[in-house]
């Protein structure tokens, strides 16, 4: 009787103590940026030369439900259209930007587990911003990141099981997602303490827009064809144009 009653006291106790969020965001002192109106915006596309490594079968008689689901399964390690790059991550980093913070977004960024692949392969988002994790296939899945600088987690979701809402509190690039069910399923997340990021599209173009005058680096990352970077100053209300070309015959 006395242990159950300790137990029932102990709960309680433990039901009191406050919950930390996982939203909770790291305390700063830099100033909030506001925006002028007058900033530059930063376009361009990413090519690809040389030999492409090419995609590779993927066997998935493991999981019948994801064999149903793709006639012929490959890897996304590379994807081109007509020599132009998609899924690239640009970023900007520079001094002035860690002079500042930036207000975090109210939108969530998605992830979709469709077909047996992550949808998409490759995003962004900010430190603090909400990613809604969820599951559109007849089958189990297991999210499982694994960055060095954020805490690591594995999470199985079943179909039609709640979304997953998770955020990242420190910025890194890249964070690879794997799914442990079915070891194919790769995707990559930036994480950014600021807005000025990009994917390349189908195209192999991108947008970055709002960039503060100044000198910055531009930085193209590539799961397969490795980084690059390049030294840019943007005026204010400049519109910069800036393209990129990958050499597959160099390796990383």
């Amino acid at each position: 009787m006395r242990f159950a009653l300790f137990i029932l006291l102990f709960s309680s106790l433990l039901l009191s103590l406050p919950v930390v969020s996982q939203t909770q965001q790291e305390p700063s002192d830099k100033p909030l940026y506001f925006a002028t109106g007058n900033e530059a915006n930063v376009t361009g596309t990413i090519s690809v030369k040389g030999t492409l490594p090419k995609p590779r079968d993927i066997d998935m008689t493991a999981d019948p439900s994801c064999q149903k689901l793709n006639r012929k399964p490959q890897t996304e390690w590379v994807i081109t259209n007509q020599g132009r790059l998609q899924n690239a991550f640009i970023y900007v980093k520079g001094d002035k930007l860690n002079a500042y913070r930036f207000e975090i977004p109210d939108s969530e960024v998605m992830l979709n587990q469709r077909a047996c692949y992550f949808e998409p392969h490759v995003f962004g988002l900010r430190t603090g911003q909400m990613l809604r994790i969820i599951n559109s296939d007849p089958t189990f899945h297991n999210v499982h990141p694994t960055p060095k600088l954020n805490p690591e987690w594995n999470q199985t979701q079943a179909q039609d099981a709640p979304p997953m809402i998770k955020t990242f509190r420190r910025a890194e690039v890249m964070i690879p997602i794997k799914c442990n069910q079915h070891p194919w399923m790769k995707a990559y997340a930036g994480v950014m303490d600021h807005p000025f990021f990009a994917v390349s599209d189908s195209s192999g173009e991108f947008e970055i827009r709002g960039l503060p005058e100044g000198t910055y680096k531009l930085v193209i990352w590539h799961e397969v064809l490795g980084e690059q970077e390049m030294e840019i100053t943007v005026i204010p209300g400049e519109s910069r144009n800036v393209d990129f070309t990958f050499d597959a015959d160099k390796k990383p």
